[in-house]
């Protein structure tokens, strides 16, 4: 063979090694942030009590503490539908940045210690395995059977993030005074259809609204839509136009059944007395409203798309493979290495 086709070989040969490399990379790239990495039992092997650990927890927290299940349900939402659900959540703020729980929109967030308990006996069994955004997508799991809502088996995997996201908060989370097209359109970015999303806002069956969230359709005047059956108590909890904080003064969402999760936030609704603006739209909306009625005839209806959507929640572009880290506690990242 001649040097020419000596040349030709070898200029061929690199080329098929580099691109073979590059597809290679790409792939590594993409399936290092690819759900598809989940699985479900994720820890048989390396940390076999973990989910029972966690399970136990929750229900000894909540046995202790009724509000916990309020605030791991609202942690899932929280974390997973801003870019990646990475417990960046959970994180302090530091010197170079702020943390998301002190960002105005998670007002009201709290409990966050309780992540640290579950974690903490988790270490214990397994030091340096589970990840803090795995026990916040599986407390919030087994939170939901608590106060009465579905068991929907999770995929776990994820590992960790290093840095809040506290900066992208208002272009992924929405609010409650968001447009019905905002909401749909910012959860269908993340692949929940319209019935999972109407189903994700009977969260607010449980819990409570505080009064900072509401009294724009009190003050000056009262909102026409509200039923006016409901205005007085509204009124009686909520009696300034400019609430005292620091009072923590609140309107349980759903005054029938305020401590379960089930379908009477959508009769509710029906009726008016949806208490925050994406409430009473959602009951109003014609992409939603047919949804919200069958909803409210039928709770395993809801109970369905509510466990299907919280699984889509929790697979939000997670950090897996070698992507993120397992932090050692859950409120700070791991020192990295110079």
């Amino acid at each position: 063979m001649g040097f020419f086709q000596l040349f030709l070989l070898f200029l061929v040969t690199s080329f098929l090694s580099s691109s073979s490399l590059a597809v290679a990379g790409e792939e590594a790239s993409v399936g290092a942030n690819n759900s598809s990495q989940l699985v479900l039992n994720f820890y048989e092997e390396s940390c076999p009590q973990a989910e029972q650990i966690i399970k136990s927890q929750v229900k000894l927290l909540y046995k202790r503490h009724k509000n916990t299940a309020f605030s791991w349900l609202r942690n899932i939402f929280h974390d997973c539908a801003v870019q990646s659900c990475d417990a960046s959540l959970l994180l302090d703020s530091t010197r170079r940045s702020i943390s998301e729980k002190e960002m105005g929109r998670s007002f009201g967030m709290r409990n966050f210690k309780y992540i640290e308990t579950i974690k903490e006996a988790v270490e214990r069994e397994c030091p340096g395995v589970v990840s803090c955004a795995d026990i916040l997508v599986l407390s919030a799991r087994d939170a939901i059977v608590e106060i009465g809502g579905p068991y929907t088996p999770l995929k776990t995997g994820r590992r960790d993030g290093r840095k809040s996201r506290a900066p992208l908060l208002e272009q992924y989370l929405p609010d409650h005074n968001d447009s019905i097209s905002s909401v749909l359109h910012k959860f269908s970015a993340i692949a929940i259809d319209t019935a999972g999303v109407v189903a994700l806002l009977g969260s607010h069956s449980v819990g409570r609204t505080h009064c900072t969230k509401l009294v724009h359709r009190l003050y000056p005047e009262v909102d026409p839509n509200f039923n006016p059956d409901h205005v007085p108590h509204m009124l009686k909890k909520c009696p300034d136009a400019i609430p005292d904080t620091k009072a923590v003064q609140y309107v349980r969402n759903d005054r029938g059944t305020p401590m379960k999760l089930d379908n009477n936030y959508y009769r509710n609704i029906l009726d008016d007395k949806g208490l925050l603006q994406v409430d009473h739209d959602l009951a109003h909306d014609r992409r939603t409203r047919p949804i919200v009625k069958k909803m409210a005839k039928n709770q395993a209806y809801f109970f369905r798309e509510f466990a299907r959507a919280i699984r889509l929640l929790s697979e939000n572009n997670p950090l897996t493979g070698n992507k993120g880290e397992i932090r050692k506690r859950c409120n700070v990242a791991n020192k990295r290495r110079a």
